[in-house]
């Protein structure tokens, strides 16, 4: 340690450290704009002067290590003067428009001016002309704002190790750019966004998509978390599988839901939409990477782990045991709480075991990842149906209605009741349990969604030789995921989007259904549909059977004793999950109607928080299972890094795919550490110290010694 004195102060601070960063540390504020706490110093903008007893001229405190003895002055009219001189000569070549720049508000370099107060009037001023390049995704360069302090260089080359951005020159006038000004994605960027985080002037900014200004810094840095329901650490578990530690990246994704092979399989990854690396090329394969990791995971690192707090005394009742009850059962009982969960069905695992067919989620997969649930000490009774669940609460202290969404709904027309017109949820629901289905040779799905396409593409494993599916909605506005239409229409499945369903026809049973094209389709105000049709339009298309696929429902009514909603859901008070009954919660599918599994996990740890505090408990539901492990900001480079294309899963051929119900998506196998490798790694960014700006040292003491 050193002993020096600063303004009076004297301090003990550590050997090797500069005089700034000691100075900083102490609560004592001297002027910087260059100097950031991650980066080597550099000292080019001549702010961060003083003087030292014994020196014969101010000296940059970025560049002074502190020795035992120092004397140091951070203010004095010498070097106020020399501040105020080098602030004016870099303000001669910026912008003087400060309420419209994109930075403002969070500019080092605006607050540098409200303390140092320059008179630029005095300094003949210089327009640099650089052109604003928006070309690349995620950044905007801006090189009129520029003012040369280095960091972005600095971040690029020694912080991260890239070697992208260097300084340039353009005429008269030095620059931060890329190798014969190419594009960040020919000179072998890495999109880290280093280069943004530490810029103080918005020379380079992010480039955000419409909305995500409005989220939290985290939120926008990290969008794949932000994304995903229940915020699992997707980054963490995506570095760490890239390094073949499977069992640490399935403990990642277990830290925030039980089911990772599940997820990984069939989970709705509306992560992958928020992927930055999406605005590059195609976002990662963050699902796929998942999967491998829970299939290789041996849970060395959480199996017998994690947390479980001793017995509360207190007794949970869960009705449903689809993956927002079993998520809510599991971590109830690590809160200590004993746990019974009734299902009214056979088997567990809701609309996974009843919805989901099997060539998509394997049923081996379901009993392997459910059966945590009853080793973490969790009692399942299953063919239980509970009518009232207020009932309950004799022998509960505290009941979660999570029953899902198992009805089917029935558009009211003509034919609707026919012989050969069934529901999705019964369909598959008898698919699923192994009970003979009679479909005839053609079938018709009338809806558009995921469902929808379930029901098709199982009536095609099922034997059936023609299978059409037909919706209201435009081709890309259907709601089902892309993947899903595409191995669809490999597998020989008709869809015909934008058609209305006039009347089912047939006497004694169904023969067809009858359609118009839609011309246009919106909803009101009060959400009901407005469809206008064109004129001369109509279709026929022969059926045996015909399918309602156009959503489901909980199926619950007034004998449940709670106040329901909105297509027959649970309604709950906000951010609490209290239905209407007290002691009686509810989450899921029965609150939101039909969403995802990914969503229904989100649910499901809402409520065990919720019912924990109601309890008596903290309801902190966080557990670590994952070692916390510093990460090297150090990427390096990465030549083609922008041009690496997304590994796809492989599918079998579509005429092996409808010869059974075997998985058809074996995903992408060994070519999981090149899709990790594509990540963009925007979690480290969030390591970056932030800069303290003078008004954040106000009122702050130094540390005497």
């Amino acid at each position: 340690m050193a002993v020096i004195t600063i303004d009076g102060k004297r301090m003990e601070v550590p050997d090797g450290r500069n005089v700034l960063d000691c100075a900083l540390d102490a609560g004592i504020y001297i002027p910087h704009l260059c100097h950031h706490p991650d980066l080597k110093p550099l000292g080019s903008c001549r702010m961060c002067l003083v003087e030292v007893d014994g020196g014969e001229t101010p000296v940059t405190s970025c560049n002074l290590i502190a020795k035992t003895g120092m004397n140091i002055r951070t203010d004095s009219e010498e070097i106020a003067r020399l501040r105020m001189l080098s602030l004016e000569l870099i303000l001669t070549g910026h912008p003087e428009d400060c309420s419209t720049c994109p930075k403002y508000g969070s500019c080092e370099l605006q607050t540098l001016i409200q303390y140092i107060g320059p008179k630029t009037g005095r300094l003949k001023m210089r327009i640099k002309g650089f052109r604003t390049e928006e070309e690349n995704p995620l950044l905007v360069h801006d090189m009129n704002r520029c003012v040369l302090c280095g960091r972005c260089v600095r971040a690029c080359q020694e912080l991260r190790g890239v070697h992208v951005l260097d300084y340039r020159q353009k005429g008269l006038e030095t620059y931060v750019g890329t190798v014969h000004e190419k594009l960040l994605a020919d000179a072998d960027c890495r999109f880290c966004g280093a280069c943004a985080e530490v810029c103080p002037t918005g020379a380079i900014r992010d480039k955000w998509k419409e909305g995500q200004e409005r989220r939290s810094k985290q939120d926008r840095i990290v969008p794949c978390r932000y994304g995903c329901p229940a915020h699992i650490d997707i980054p963490r578990y995506v570095r760490l599988a890239g390094e073949a530690r499977y069992d640490e990246a399935a403990a990642v994704v277990r830290e925030k839901a039980p089911f990772p092979e599940i997820l990984g399989h069939i989970c709705s990854h509306a992560c992958e939409l928020e992927c930055k690396r999406g605005e590059i090329n195609k976002s990662v394969s963050i699902r796929n990477i998942k999967r491998y990791a829970a299939e290789h995971d041996t849970g060395s690192c959480w199996r017998g782990k994690g947390k479980q707090l001793k017995d509360s005394g207190k007794k949970v009742c869960i009705v449903g045991a689809g993956p927002a009850g079993l998520t809510a059962a599991y971590y109830l009982r690590k809160q200590g709480h004993e746990v019974t969960v009734k299902e009214s069905l056979p088997q567990v695992g809701g609309m996974m075991s009843y919805g989901i067919p099997s060539y998509r989620l394997p049923r081996e997969v379901i009993t392997k990842e459910t059966a945590l649930i009853t080793e973490a000490g969790v009692r399942i009774e299953t063919s239980v149906k509970v009518e009232n669940p207020s009932l309950l609460l004799k022998e509960y202290d505290a009941v979660l209605m999570a029953v899902g969404s198992h009805k089917g709904i029935r558009l009211t027309m003509e034919g609707d009741h026919l012989p050969g017109v069934v529901l999705n949820t019964d369909f598959l629901r008898q698919v699923n349990l192994g009970e003979p289905v009679d479909l005839g040779s053609r079938v018709v799905v009338l809806g558009g969604g995921n469902v929808a396409f379930d029901c098709a593409r199982t009536a095609k494993r099922l034997g059936a030789e023609r299978v059409l599916l037909a919706c209201l909605e435009a081709r890309e506005a259907m709601t089902a995921d892309e993947e899903e239409i595409l191995q669809a229409e490999e597998e020989g499945i008709g869809i015909y989007p934008a058609h209305t369903f006039e009347r089912i026809t047939g006497t004694k049973k169904v023969t067809g259904v009858d359609f118009m094209k839609v011309k246009s389709f919106t909803f009101d105000v009060q959400r009901k549909a407005v469809i206008e049709k064109q004129e001369g339009t109509e279709l026929h298309l022969e059926a045996d059977t015909v399918i309602f696929a156009v959503g489901q429902r909980p199926d619950l009514d007034e004998t449940s004793g709670l106040l329901l909603g909105r297509g027959n859901c649970i309604q709950v008070k906000e951010h609490s999950l209290k239905t209407s009954c007290d002691g009686v919660f509810a989450a899921g599918d029965a609150v939101y109607g039909t969403k995802s599994v990914i969503a229904a996990i989100a649910s499901g740890r809402e409520a065990a928080s919720e019912i924990d505090r109601y309890l008596g408990g903290d309801g902190d539901i966080s557990e670590k299972l994952a070692p916390d492990e510093s990460v090297s900001p150090h990427i390096g480079s990465c030549p083609g890094f922008a041009y690496r294309e997304r590994q796809e899963s492989q599918l079998l051929p579509a005429e092996q795919r409808v010869a059974n119900f075997n998985i058809a998506d074996t995903g992408i196998g060994e070519c999981v550490s090149l899709e990790t490798g594509r990540c963009l790694q925007c979690d480290l960014r969030l390591n970056i110290a932030q800069p303290r700006l003078w008004g954040d040292y106000s009122g702050q003491e130094g540390t005497d010694v």
